[in-house]
């Protein structure tokens, strides 16, 4: 397994970047571009994963990691929540949500399975070496 050294490395910010990428060409779509609070709202909290994932790793150390990945991971259900409005407002098909539901679910698994490691482990983090 190779070091990680910035939060780039990272397979949970890289996906997290991904479903950015996803959410923000469904809202690209005609109807779902005309609904501007959804649409901000939907960028805003998928966002608002990566970014935590980022601005927590910067941090260095575990106990301020762990509190924001936690909130990344209440951002994927935000995510979520909104993904089914657009499928409700039929801003988006049922593939499409089928996809990006599917990939932010996954990154909360991530997100809950990497919060438990850092819990469980004896490091510290860079800043408390």
């Amino acid at each position: 397994m190779s070091k990680v050294e910035r939060f780039e490395d990272l397979k949970i910010w890289q996906l997290a970047r991904e479903i950015c990428t996803i959410i923000h060409k469904l809202t690209l779509k005609d109807h779902f571009s005309k609904d501007f609070k959804l649409v901000g709202q939907i960028k805003g909290s998928s966002g608002s994963i990566m970014d935590n994932i980022a601005e927590g790793f910067e941090r260095d150390g575990n106990r301020e990691f762990i509190q924001f990945l936690s909130i990344a991971k209440g951002s994927c259900g935000e995510t979520r929540s909104q993904l089914y409005r657009a499928l409700d407002y039929l801003y988006i098909s049922q593939d499409e949500f089928d996809v990006a539901y599917r990939m932010v679910l996954e990154e909360s698994k991530m997100l809950k399975s990497f919060i438990q490691y850092l819990k469980d482990s004896d490091m510290k983090g860079p800043k408390f070496k």
